[in-house]
């Protein structure tokens, strides 16, 4: 039934519609305003890491269909990318300056080692490569490994595995350590060639220090780890006490402690990434496109940059809950670094997967300094525009802004090249020789002018990379079933470039002759095959080499010219 209004009533609500259209308009204002304004809110600045659009929710497009009702066009609150969002609510950077404007290099920590740099043993006295092999695989740590290889062994024979076996001694394990060493240096197509007789590929020596049948016995059933605390450590997947490297551990451990033990480095240091060789299927497999070795386990090594001594290294698991906030690249570095161990004043220098502001600032903190090159989207790194480098920028063209004591550098090579440093100056006048054309055509070395942070990472940067061509040119690896025999012979690999590089340091503060690195591995190599049932030494002793070293030869000065 229809509600009857008298005159009186019908007046009033005439009046107050009226007044309610004429305020409609009005109140569409502030939300409009609001939507145009919504990038100078500091929450809804965006990281470079978050390039991805947030959907537009209900209440954000109620004010544009507010608008369209009153015959206006709505402004979109999310026409711009959020990168763009981002650039423009970050305070403006200062232009970049050129290799015209001075700079002043930062305030640099002192050098002050732990211990004095360089090879902590007696060098007044001689070391064969044994005794430096011995260094790094203690023979407590062998008498281990034979004593759970031993275990392995059995427990497959309890599984009906039909092949024979003795159990294996120390004296065993040091000479297949040998023959592995021999294959490295003889290399010969298959393992079986190396056993075949009256062939043209026979060798004499395998055959003499153990039968084929007996080597592959061996590196079939070498096992690291105690096979019953391997099962332990099974039930604990997936929980926090679970160690996804307890089948390397015993080892593991021991290359560690004797890779900082024995050697002090200088102050130049590398980070950088090593892979070793393996397409096991594990969650530890790491794929890298840009490494001659693409598919393998992903090592973080830390190693001095002019000998390419590898002084510590983390093994890479994947994915962990105790990863700090900063992400992978800053935790990795973290741990490398142990002022505790090294003492304050080193120079770190390391690629862009691990560069970043906060990284380097912390770094400087703690008293060390930092060098690498860095990406352009990490977080505090300077985007400004003005006065930047362009691709047709001179060859050599410098740009650089300076924060406190950290320097952000651009150089113009055949690309850009984007270097940061809490350690040194932007320019302090050095050159670079290229091959350039000439006007006439043709190729001639010409100096451009280079940053200071670029000829330092230049030059410091490769400690890694020499470790990793030390190794490669005597490795022991092998295509192996299970990764953590592949790890084995990768730490045995460490173990023999690392001694050879301690020979090399000795003999140099010995004033004589170093060994070649291949003399290093022969003698090494016969050194362990011809090793017999002796009373072995224990961790730390070290005794003289079933094959000795040549009589030390001094080094002769030149003679000076008569008159």
């Amino acid at each position: 039934m229809r509600r009857l209004l008298n005159v009186e009533r019908a007046v009033q609500l005439f009046f107050e519609l009226d007044g309610a259209e004429e305020d409609a308009e009005p109140e569409s204002e502030p939300e409009s305003e609001d939507s145009d304004g919504e990038v100078d809110d500091p929450a809804c600045v965006l990281d470079e890491e978050r390039e991805k659009e947030e959907p537009p929710t209900s209440t954000q497009s109620a004010p544009r269909r507010s608008a369209q009702r009153n015959g206006r066009c709505g402004v979109p609150t999310r026409s711009r990318s959020p990168l763009a969002q981002a650039e423009e609510t970050r305070p403006r950077s200062e232009p970049w300056k050129t290799a015209e404007d001075a700079d002043t290099a930062p305030a640099v920590s002192r050098f002050q080692p732990r211990r004095s740099p360089g090879v902590q043993l007696e060098t007044l006295s001689s070391y064969s490569p044994k005794d430096l092999f011995l260094l790094f695989f203690a023979t407590d740590t062998v008498r281990t490994i034979c004593s759970n290889t031993n275990k392995k062994a059995a427990e497959k024979k309890q599984l009906g595995c039909k092949y024979q076996w003795t159990d294996v001694e120390m004296e065993d394990l040091y000479k297949c350590f040998g023959l592995l060493a021999y294959m490295s240096l003889v290399s010969l197509p298959s393992l079986q060639d190396y056993w075949r007789q009256n062939h043209i590929l026979s060798v004499p020596l395998p055959a003499k220090v153990m039968s084929r049948d007996r080597f592959r016995s061996i590196l079939w059933n070498i096992h690291l780890s105690d096979p019953e605390e391997d099962v332990e450590n099974e039930r604990k997947k997936g929980t926090p006490g679970y160690d996804k490297l307890f089948r390397v551990r015993p080892l593991y451990d021991e290359i560690l402690s004797a890779c900082q033990a024995y050697y002090h480095p200088r102050r130049e240091l590398a980070v950088d990434e090593r892979m070793v060789a393996t397409k096991a299927k594990t969650g530890m497999t790491q794929y890298m496109k840009d490494k001659p070795t693409k598919w393998g386990r992903k090592l973080f090594v830390l190693a001095e940059s002019c000998s390419g001594y590898t002084l510590r290294f983390k093994i890479y698991t994947g994915k962990t809950n105790t990863a700090s906030e900063h992400g992978l690249s800053y935790d990795v570095v973290m741990n490398l670094i142990q002022p505790s161990c090294l003492g304050t004043g080193y120079h770190i220098y390391m690629d862009n997967f691990y560069s970043s502001p906060k990284l380097f600032m912390d770094l400087a903190k703690m008293k060390f300094g930092a060098c690498g090159t860095y990406r352009e989207s990490r977080r505090g790194c300077p985007r400004g525009r003005a006065n930047a480098l362009t691709k047709k920028s001179e060859r050599g063209s410098v740009r650089w802004i300076r924060e406190g004591p950290l320097v952000f550098v651009k150089w113009m090579d055949t690309r850009e090249v984007s270097v940061c440093s809490t350690i040194h100056s932007a320019f302090s006048g050095e050159t670079a020789q290229r091959r350039v054309k000439d006007r006439a055509g043709r190729w001639a070395a010409r100096e451009i002018p280079c940053s200071t942070p670029i000829m330092a990472y230049k030059k410091n940067m490769g400690g890694v990379d020499l470790s990793d061509q030390l190794i490669q040119y005597y490795s022991t690896h092998r295509k192996t079933a299970r990764w953590y025999k592949t790890v084995m012979l990768h730490f045995l690999d460490i173990a023999t470039t690392n001694a050879f590089i301690l020979h090399r340091e000795i003999s140099s503060a010995r004033q004589v002759q170093a060994m070649t690195h291949k003399d290093f591995m022969v003698s090494w190599c016969v050194s362990c095959v011809a090793w017999t049932r002796q009373v072995f030494p224990r961790a730390g002793e070290l005794i003289m080499s079933l094959c000795p070293l040549t009589q030390p030869q001094v080094l002769a000065q030149k003679p000076q010219r008569a008159g």
